[in-house]
């Protein structure tokens, strides 16, 4: 990426004060690591191969970002809102995605091991046989629905 520095970052997020407005920025390839960015507008924005890992993304709205290949290890997505994002191959083990808005979101060949998924509504997840669900299994040998 090279535009913005972790610093800049950091230094930026601290003088927005609440909900930050990062719709459309591009923040591929980025580390984001433990930043607390709860209630920021996301919408569009690219986080492709990011690390996200133990984030703060409550009530984010993140509608059609992209997160293909993103690290989001731990990272709390309670009540965040992922419609028709896309998370292929994105690593979700053990994030906290309770009330996540998921409909139409991608997870092809995302690991969601030991993901918190109630009361997410999964309504047109997509996903296939390389997607690792909370419990361990691939594929078509979970139901989305069944963890929620």
């Amino acid at each position: 990426m090279g535009e913005i520095t972790r610093k800049d970052l950091i230094l930026s997020l601290i003088s927005a004060g609440t909900k930050p407005r990062l719709a459309g920025v591009d923040l591929s390839a980025t580390n984001l690591h433990r930043l607390d960015f709860e209630g920021a507008n996301m919408r569009g924005a690219n986080f492709s191969a990011s690390n996200l890992q133990e984030a703060i993304l409550r009530s984010t709205n993140m509608t059609g970002a992209n997160l293909q290949v993103t690290q989001l290890p731990f990272a709390d997505l309670s009540s965040a809102n992922l419609t028709v994002a896309n998370a292929t191959g994105a690593n979700l083990q053990g994030a906290r995605l309770t009330n996540a808005n998921l409909t139409n979101v991608t997870i092809n060949g995302a690991n969601l091991k030991d993901a918190n998924l109630q009361g997410a509504n999964v309504t047109g997840l997509k996903f296939d046989n390389n997607t690792i669900w909370p419990d361990g299994k691939k594929g078509g040998d979970g139901n989305p629905g069944s963890y929620t």
